[in-house]
């Protein structure tokens, strides 16, 4: 059965860290990956972050661009979401994987 995982429930940091949040998914046929990260604050709708694709390239949401990178793996079926070298308290969130067939 296809499925995405967030195996780590939360993650701390220092400021002015990078910080990698990891996702895993499995597909069982050979349907094209198609995943996305989320940002959720409390009480807020979830954000689009950024996707990428197995095939074709994906998009990040202007606000996150300079910060905010992935580089999905299908041979490892990762899709680690990375916040470069600058974490900020304001970064603190709920952060959703989600994969699309």
């Amino acid at each position: 059965q296809d499925s995405v995982e967030q195996h780590l429930r939360e993650k701390t940091s220092a400021e002015g860290n990078q910080v990698t949040l990891l996702c895993n998914y499995t597909l069982m046929s050979s349907a094209n990956a198609y995943l996305f990260w989320y940002k959720q604050l409390p009480n807020r709708s979830p954000t689009f972050i950024l996707s990428d694709f197995s095939i074709g390239k994906g998009t990040t949401e202007p606000e996150f661009q300079e910060r905010f990178h992935t580089k999905l793996d299908s041979t490892l079926g990762t899709v680690p979401l990375m916040i470069e070298d600058d974490v900020r308290v304001s970064d603190s969130a709920v952060y959703y994987c989600a994969l699309k067939l």
